[in-house]
């Protein structure tokens, strides 16, 4: 199941939503907002982003190299595949508001690749709030810490494979509607 911040928190009213809104997260920074679902990250998903990248490196393309070359028994996604999954975490715990029209990627800190993720492992992005500011233009910043979680195959229990801290743009409308 998936953990939202919506969960425990009821949706702000139609008037004056995005002070509400931003209200509402603010008594929720210092704690966990939520925990993506389950996302196996299988071969294929390796291959593409190779592709997309043109990062074939054997460790990540190659099972039989990997296999023979690598402590890791076969091959290991790469680290930006895994960072760049907590944007698709992202829209499972982020709350859905009719006052944001969009949410922006401002940027990712202190990125740290703790744990190599191996092929056919599960992953799932854990989001705690760490701050939140309101910005100029109908805009405000949220800043989280991000954990990317991974049950390796034949392993039952979750470890660390990633942590990053993150700023988040949120952009409202504005009184008219518009962003």
């Amino acid at each position: 199941m998936i953990e939202t911040l919506l969960d425990r928190v009821a949706a702000p009213p139609v008037a004056d939503a995005r002070d509400t809104f931003l209200a509402t997260l603010r008594i929720r920074v210092g704690t966990r907002i939520g925990a993506s679902a389950w996302t196996l990250v299988d071969q294929a998903r390796i291959d593409r982003f190779a592709a997309a990248t043109d990062d074939h490196q054997f460790v990540h393309v190659d099972p039989v190299r990997a296999a023979a070359e690598t402590p890791f028994g076969g091959t290991v996604a790469h680290g930006y595949l895994t960072l760049s999954m907590l944007g698709g975490a992202l829209g499972d715990v982020l709350p859905a508001d009719p006052c944001v029209r969009a949410v922006l990627n401002l940027g990712a800190e202190k990125v740290r690749f703790v744990t190599p993720v191996r092929v056919d492992s599960r992953v799932r992005a854990v989001f705690t709030l760490d701050g939140v500011s309101a910005l100029p233009g109908h805009r405000a910043a949220l800043r989280l810490g991000a954990t990317m979680e991974a049950i390796q195959p034949g392993e039952a229990e979750a470890r660390t494979a990633l942590t990053a801290s993150l700023t988040l743009m949120l952009v409202f409308a504005d009184e008219t509607g518009r962003a």
